[in-house]
């Protein structure tokens, strides 16, 4: 076994990796960029290197510099992860040229499985059913319009290096064949490099279903398969295993296609072979296609460590150092089920637009595994994928383990960015999903119900409004008197909205609130505060901002802090940004007079506008932003001077 091997990844998997080689007793090389010093990896590695500047070309896709700091620090061994460099045959080729061993499949795997037309040529001759279509050399326009006529409509355009929904176009006629393949080669030019397609049957209700293999170099074996047809736009979003609805005849000639698949280019190493299904008859030995082989560990593995008991992680590392498959076909079985759902920093009503921000809070139920790769404290870059956390869970059935999920989500805690908590939470409860029935077009099918955002309740802004009032402890009793109760207003920004609240102190432990006309009582009983008779759910404050943890979580802005602070600086005379966000508009114009309370700009952040406001009577002396700025808290916006 290795003494010391370096990952050259980042962010959850190579936290991940450095888990399970800890436990070996090998010793982890991290490297991380600019953007990365401080990340979760850095401080769990044993040593670090730092390669470069933030974007992924200045670091993670250097492979000298990677390898260098590889023989530097004594590694003997590279272990890629996922994305970045872990697909890319030059790169295996220079670290063995370099002595080093690449924790992976050999180069010449990662070419055959590389273009989409050429390993399907090459799985056809291996026996492995593929999808009916033209995968083949001849790309002129009216030859590939003569193939998919041939063929039968619809089809689907796929760019031969595509990936992730890129360069691929469903076509339902022949009149929009030419403007399809026009638009496919376009996007495949630019995202690859390479304008050549292939041509396929669309199949008409698919699922997505991928078998797990596991070679040595010489031989293979399968750990079952995973269902991931809850994508969207090609993405997956929600993955389980076993798939449900598999029979053992199927499971079993999928399993067999899979490993006959892995030998037929001696695949070492973990890889998963993707499979459509047409799933329009449910599910059969006879409809099943391959449709790509991922020639690395893929992001859901953990749902295949849940069923099976295999630390994936381990067989690589034990495979890479020269030992045989740790465990024969006959020796691998399925326990119980398993769902992934993967958390990202995203806006899902505003179209699942990728977020930014610190991550003020973060917590994740202890009966769930969570892999991640960030802390609370640490800052969601615009550099790298926003995902916070796979959220993974296990149960003896498919309905216990989705109800597991459910409460998983239910009770994981995020503050500092908004996030796709409510959408996973919307997938976990639809009905089609719990009963099975599911295809890739399941999210498209159902989106607006799926993306509408959860409402709070009038309670949950009432804990909101204690929290930033310090009601919670009550701190006020002091002044209470038993003649006539305390009041005190309270104004919120939520939902976009602003609520006010007031509250009437009823004794020590009793409060009364009216929320913009709906009443809640907040009761304290035997030390434990009930808001609107529900437990007082547990909140976080950072700043101004308090994450109510119900649901799915639920932000509140506290107004009047916002205001001061818009104009606190100094005389009064500096605007500044009193959070990262972005400038919706500037009112202010050089050399206008304002008045105090004049609204100046208005920034948009955590899915909520916030009005900054002159402190005093001036003149606009310079206006520093501009719409559609993205500014970090304590930017400059405006600069009043006195009058004259």
């Amino acid at each position: 076994m290795f003494d010391t091997i370096l990952i050259a990844n980042r962010g959850e998997i190579a936290c991940r990796v450095i888990e399970t080689a800890r436990g070996m007793g090998v010793r982890c090389v991290a490297v991380y960029s600019d953007a990365d010093a401080g990340s979760r990896h850095v401080q769990m590695a044993d040593h670090a290197v730092h390669i470069g500047g933030a974007a992924p070309s200045d670091s993670y896709l250097k492979s000298e510099v990677i390898i260098r700091a590889a023989l530097e620090t004594g590694a003997q061994a590279i272990h890629p992860g996922y994305g970045f460099l872990s697909e890319n045959p030059d790169f295996v080729e220079a670290v063995e040229a370099a002595g080093l061993v690449f924790i992976g499949p050999s180069a010449k795997a990662i070419r055959a499985m590389g273009l989409k037309d050429a390993a399907k040529a090459l799985m056809e001759k291996a026996g492995v059913p593929v999808v009916p279509g033209y995968h083949g050399k001849d790309q002129g326009d009216a030859f590939l319009s003569e193939r998919a006529d041939e063929i039968g409509y619809p089809v689907l355009i796929k760019a031969v290096a595509g990936g992730g929904g890129k360069g691929m176009r469903q076509v339902e006629k022949p009149g929009d064949f030419a403007a399809a393949l026009e638009s496919a080669r376009g996007e495949a030019r630019t995202a690859f490099g390479n304008t050549d397609v292939l041509v396929e049957k669309f199949v008409a209700k698919p699922r997505h279903i991928e078998v797990q293999v596991f070679g040595d170099g010489k031989r293979a074996v399968h750990l079952f398969e995973r269902d991931c047809s809850l994508q969207r736009r090609h993405q997956k979003v929600i993955e389980e295993a076993p798939a449900p609805g598999m029979t053992e005849e199927m499971r079993s000639a999928m399993g067999e296609a899979a490993v006959r698949a892995a030998e037929a280019i001696g695949y070492k190493g973990a890889g998963t072979v993707e499979f459509i299904v047409d799933a329009s008859e449910g599910l059969r030995s006879d409809r099943f296609y391959f449709m790509e082989m991922n020639t690395r560990l893929q992001v859901e593995h953990p749902v295949t460590e849940a069923i099976t008991g295999v630390d994936l992680v381990e067989w690589q590392l034990r495979v890479a150092a020269g030992e045989d498959l740790p465990k024969q076909q006959d020796e691998l079985a399925i326990d119980g089920h398993a769902f992934e759902a993967r958390l990202y920093a995203e806006d899902v009503p505003k179209g699942f637009l990728p977020a930014t921000g610190e991550l003020t809070y973060l917590e994740f139920p202890t009966d769930a595994r969570a892999d991640s790769g960030v802390r609370a404290g640490d800052v969601i870059s615009p550099w790298y994928d926003p995902m916070i956390a796979k959220v993974i869970v296990h149960g003896p059935t498919r309905a216990i383990a989705l109800k597991r999920l459910s409460r998983a989500l239910e009770t994981t805690k995020v503050g500092g960015t908004v996030t796709n908590l409510a959408f996973l939470g919307a997938l976990a409860g639809h009905a089609g999903f719990a009963k099975g029935d599911v295809d890739t077009g399941l999210i498209g099918r159902d989106i607006d119900a799926l993306v509408s955002a959860p409402e709070p309740e009038p309670r949950h802004a009432v804990v909101a409004a204690m929290a930033v009032t310090n009601l919670v402890d009550s701190s006020w009793e002091r002044g209470f008197s038993l003649w006539s109760p305390l009041s005190q207003t309270v104004r919120l920004l939520g939902q976009g909205e602003i609520l006010t609240l007031k509250v009437d102190a009823e004794g020590q432990n009793r409060q009364a609130w009216d929320v913009d006309g709906a009443k809640v009582i907040a009761e304290r009983i035997s030390g434990t505060w009930l808001v609107g008779d529900r437990a007082m759910p547990d909140f976080a404050i950072a700043g101004s901002t308090v994450t109510v943890f119900d649901g799915h979580g639920f932000a509140f802005e506290a107004v009047d802090p916002f205001h001061r602070v818009a104009g606190s600086h100094g005389d009064g005379n500096l605007i500044e940004a009193p959070m990262p966000g972005l400038v919706k508009a500037i009112y202010a114009e050089t050399g206008a007079s304002v008045s105090e309370g004049d609204r100046l700009a208005v920034l948009e952040a955590m899915k909520m506008e916030h009005s900054l406001l002159a402190a005093r009577d001036g003149v606009v002396a310079e206006v520093l932003a501009k719409a559609g700025d993205q500014v970090d808290s304590g930017a400059a916006l405006v600069r009043l001077e006195a009058f004259e």
